[in-house]
């Protein structure tokens, strides 16, 4: 009994080892259950359920861990639940993936202006333009996100500074 115990270890971990074959896989040649699995974290997100989406979109990349759209998925459920630092690190992940994917590029962007990273962030946009040579959304979405984020720096510095209090004298 033993024996077949060991056996059964080895194989599940064999199993779960990648193949030459999946070595040879195309960057967007996503497993199927994967693929399946994305979808109902899309649907979870879309009603709402946000908790739901996360634990689809982790199994999507537990059963294929190159899904891309997987990752830029959770980055978004990260920005969108004000976790910006966690939808950065989100966002590389996929980058180190394709480093010219423009949805990874500008949701990074996008991320850092959150945080206020807006230099980082018009590196970002600067390399999302060479990407797309013509007009992208996605690029004019980082363009008004960096804008905004700045105009919120500038009211916030604006509180910092001490006002003048005028006394009349009187108690």
């Amino acid at each position: 009994m033993r024996v077949s115990f060991l056996a059964l270890g080895a194989g599940l971990i064999l199993a779960s080892m990648p193949t030459a074959s999946d070595a040879q896989r195309a960057d967007n040649d996503i497993l199927p259950r994967s693929a399946l699995l994305q979808s109902q974290g899309l649907k979870a997100q879309e009603s709402g359920d946000l908790n739901a989406a996360i634990d689809y979109y982790e199994s999507a990349l537990t059963a294929d861990p190159r899904n891309r759209s997987a990752i830029i998925a959770l980055a978004q459920v990260a920005r969108a639940q004000g976790l910006p630092g966690k939808a950065i690190g989100l966002y590389r992940e996929a980058l180190l993936l394709e480093p010219n994917d423009l949805v990874a590029l500008t949701g990074q962007g996008e991320a850092l202006a959150d945080k206020g990273a807006l230099e980082l962030a018009r590196e970002k946009l600067a390399e999302a333009k060479r990407v797309c040579a013509s007009q992208c959304p996605q690029v004019a979405a980082l363009e008004k996100t960096i804008a905004s984020s700045s105009e919120k720096k500038v009211v916030a510095a604006e509180a910092l500074v001490p006002k003048t209090v005028v006394t009349t004298g009187q108690n």
